[in-house]
């Protein structure tokens, strides 16, 4: 009974944070993940929020996606670092670089201690999110962050399943003029690799900012 109540409240956790990029007049067809992320704010006013612990969960792990420059990434790469892992794209009118705007400035809180930290941002659109695109797209929040994409063999389906994205592509029109409703929020993950926190989108800076030096 108990993991029957747990994977419940992990896929309600997943489909909540899943945060709907088209603009709100979008017809009913995407009324569910529109609906979802805001109810999930209210739940949790954004300044006075912290993490959802996610050490007891079986949620994460090691993949291999390909960076900036075309090379392989491991994540494990970069065990000894607390990490900041986001989903998203580069297209994304406003909750991404909404997103990255705020690790950006988590970064200058915390110092002389960001140089332990790595912001990671992992394409859920690599049809168009080539490794230059989502390379080049990443550091103009900051010259330290490392953007990824999928190429080859790499499985997008398969990060998305460890970590539990969800998303989905809404046409405008034609194929070719699409926006990608996706989870949203960050992952925190420890030195040793481990999942350690999920910040819902739209926390406070000040707030991961605390979650990440108790990773410290």
């Amino acid at each position: 009974m108990l993991t029957m109540n747990k994977s419940f409240l992990l896929g309600a956790f997943a489909l909540a944070a899943l945060t709907a990029c088209s603009p709100k007049a979008d017809n009913a067809g995407q009324a569910a993940p529109q609906t979802s992320a805001p109810a999930a704010e209210q739940a949790a006013p954004a300044a006075q929020s912290r993490g959802i612990d996610m050490r007891k969960e079986d949620i994460g792990g090691d993949f291999t996606m390909t960076d900036g420059e075309g090379k392989p990434f491991n994540l494990s790469d970069l065990q000894g670092k607390v990490v900041v892992l986001s989903f998203g794209y580069t297209n994304c009118p406003d909750v991404c670089p909404t997103e990255l705007l705020t690790q950006s400035d988590i970064l200058k809180q915390l110092g002389d201690q960001a140089k332990d930290v790595q912001v990671v941002f992992a394409s859920v659109d690599p049809e168009r999110d080539t490794p230059e695109v989502v390379g080049k797209y990443a550091k103009q929040f900051d010259p330290s962050f490392i953007g990824l994409t999928v190429t080859g063999d790499q499985s997008l389906p398969v990060v998305k399943q460890q970590y539990r994205v969800v998303s989905a592509k809404v046409v405008q029109g034609d194929s070719d003029n699409y926006l990608v409703d996706h989870t949203a929020g960050s992952y925190l993950i420890d030195k040793n690799g481990e999942v350690a926190f999920f910040e819902p989108y739209g926390t406070e800076p000040e707030s991961v900012a605390a979650d990440i030096r108790s990773l410290l």
